[in-house]
């Protein structure tokens, strides 16, 4: 797994970014998650998982886990303050497995594209190191990671907080409006749990003030170019409302591939570098 650690160095501290390497690591990241998503956040724990102190699910034994580590921490049980779960299609496969975010969402749009998908998931980062160096190195490590196996297309579910649709009202009616993914790459949100994201007429909406509401990784995902999927799914486990989030590597402004590229010293291929980018584009019906 060819990520390069890279760092960031404050007056306090020395944070890096790599691939989880043994199973004490990832449970680490695992208790990480526990601590957001659930004494954080409020999510409902299993009663093993309450007991363990960790989050956990069959997919953490077949996915690469990103961490982001303070050096300056001896505990290792302490020292991961960020996380992002990975999973490539090809493993999804091998494993005989399906992804997670088809659990709330028909993905066969995205199935179907010809592209080198990766799934994001389980993402959270320690409320202290939520910060832009730190998540700028996140996304810095994932960007390698995607060169590394060519991705070419991104996708999971990210999260609004709470279950009250009429309070994400605006949020949700601006990604429909504005984010809402091409048709043919549109993942759609299963029948049963699908909850209708045009809640507010477009001209009803002051955009610039919605997208500042939004929650720091939805509008980090926005800024790269990611689009968004039809349908949002209440998931009560976790008290969020999620959207799917669909990021394809051609379709990352241009702005931030020059920014990664130059933090990661590799070139990251635009729409006029390949001839897959371009398929991709076609069958997307050049939307987006």
């Amino acid at each position: 797994m060819g990520i390069s650690p890279l760092d960031t160095q404050t007056s306090t501290q020395k944070i890096i970014v790599r691939l989880a390497q043994n199973p004490a690591e990832i449970a680490a990241a695992q208790h990480l998650r526990y601590k957001v998503f659930y004494e954080e956040y409020a999510a409902i724990p299993s009663p093993e998982m309450s007991r363990q102190r960790r989050d956990f699910d069959l997919f953490d034994d077949i996915t690469d886990h990103l961490i982001v580590i303070d050096e300056s921490i001896a505990d290792p049980l302490q020292k991961i303050v960020g996380t992002y779960r990975l999973l490539r299609r090809e493993v999804a496969e091998r494993h005989k497995t399906s992804f997670y975010t088809s659990h709330e969402y028909d993905i066969a749009p995205l199935l179907k594209s010809g592209a080198t998908l990766l799934e994001l998931g389980r993402s959270c980062v320690l409320a202290e190191y939520r910060t832009r160096p730190v998540l700028q190195l996140l996304w810095k490590g994932i960007t390698d990671y995607m060169l590394d196996h060519n991705i070419g297309l991104m996708f999971g579910c990210a999260s609004l907080p709470g279950t009250d649709i009429q309070a994400l009202s605006l949020q949700l009616a601006y990604l429909y409006h504005y984010h809402l993914a091409p048709e043919k790459l549109r993942p759609r949100a299963l029948k049963g749990r699908l909850i209708d994201m045009n809640l507010h007429p477009k001209e009803e909406i002051n955009a610039k003030a919605v997208f500042s509401s939004l929650p720091p990784l939805i509008k980090g995902y926005l800024r790269l170019g990611a689009d968004i999927g039809d349908g949002a799914v209440i998931d009560n486990q976790f008290n969020t409302t999620d959207i799917c989030i669909v990021l394809r590597m051609e379709q990352v402004t241009a702005r931030y591939r020059k920014f990664y590229a130059r933090k990661v010293n590799r070139d990251i291929p635009g729409p006029e570098d390949s001839a897959s980018d371009s398929a991709l584009l076609a069958a997307a019906g050049g939307g987006g």
